[in-house]
């Protein structure tokens, strides 16, 4: 068997770095994949590791503590311990460094894409304009860094409305309401009005599930048509009383702006609603908690024209805030 070995920062794990890593692996049986990190980066190498083998889970990723000076030889020897009893054929790299490093470690070397002309895109220019650069991150990187944005409110409120609105508006991603194909899936049962914790407790699972894994897809932000909270609110409606397991799932989970959309119009009746007389007083419950969880939420009201317009000035704002703010 050919054992294959590559090494670098993945900070962020770009589409070079796919690259070189997809090319590697084609040349050998075996490849290894050394994740340097320290404790001075904002990213914990245990989270990039999690992001490769996301999209190579037939590669062998391995957390290396970056300690060692930014020189062939001691990387060279620190390699082979970490691999021993074996030894790397190939060394792979799409830096100047390669070449010494595998002399040193008494392997091939084999250059992918050194001068950039695949990718044009490295990890330091991507730190210094995470936003400008943003379609040369991975999938699972982008799912890491998108601001998420929830839009949540009564029924028949507009929040799909406005979730898919905004969604087209920045191309990106939204998240259907899961709990709103459940309730469809359970309403021919008998007592359809009568719920059980558990079930609030699969919503969520279920929403998070579905947010998790468009999060991929996703354009700088990711809008999701209502959150854990509003399900923490929804159990209260139809069981009386709070779920503290729901509302621990909703305080593990944040998003950069919560958008609560007013019941300001009359109530439009899709063949699925039926709190119609609920609407105030669970529009009092959504700013009650968002107030006492300190989110960061904005009431959404008026015609569509205007909720857009509030809406995208918003995520705007905070779109530029993130843009100077230094991830990296």
């Amino acid at each position: 068997m050919t054992l294959g070995v590559t090494i670098g920062k993945f900070y962020p794990f770009h589409l070079g770095h796919n690259y070189l890593i997809t090319e590697a692996k084609k040349q050998v049986d075996h490849l290894i994949v050394l994740v340097c990190h320290h404790s001075q980066q904002t990213i914990a190498g245990s989270i990039r590791s999690q992001w490769i083998k996301y999209l190579h889970p037939d590669v062998e990723v391995i957390e290396v503590i970056d300690d060692l000076p930014e020189s062939p030889e001691p990387w060279a020897k620190r390699t082979l311990e970490i691999l021993k009893p074996n030894k790397p054929d190939i060394a792979f790299t799409s830096e100047t460094y390669g070449k010494p490093w595998a002399e040193l470690m008494g392997c091939q070397h084999q250059t992918i894409d050194l001068q950039r002309v695949k990718f044009p895109i490295s990890g330091t220019l991507l730190r210094s304009n995470l936003y400008k650069y943003w379609q040369m991150l991975t999938p699972p990187a982008k799912a890491y860094f998108a601001k998420r944005i929830c839009v949540l409110g009564v029924e028949s409120s507009g929040t799909t409305t406005l979730a898919q609105a905004l969604a087209q508006y920045y191309q990106t991603v939204w998240i259907p309401e899961y709990g709103r194909y459940y309730w469809e899936g359970r309403r021919s049962i008998p007592y359809p009005t009568k719920w059980d914790t558990y079930e609030f407790l699969e919503i969520v699972k279920g929403q998070l599930q579905l947010e998790n894994a468009l999060a991929i897809k996703a354009n700088r932000i990711i809008i999701s048509d209502t959150d854990a909270l509003a399900t923490y609110i929804w159990h209260r409606r139809y069981l009386g009383e709070d779920s503290k397991e729901v509302e621990a799932i909703a305080d593990s989970h944040d998003y950069s702006l919560y958008l609560l959309t007013e019941p300001d119009f009359g109530f439009i009746q899709d063949g699925t609603r039926e709190s119609e007389n609920l609407r105030s007083t669970m529009h009092g419950w959504f700013i009650d908690v968002l107030k006492q969880k300190n989110k960061p939420y904005h009431i959404i009201g008026g015609s569509h024209e205007s909720r857009m317009l509030k809406a995208v000035k918003l995520i705007d704002s905070l779109l530029d805030i993130e843009h100077n703010f230094n991830w990296l």
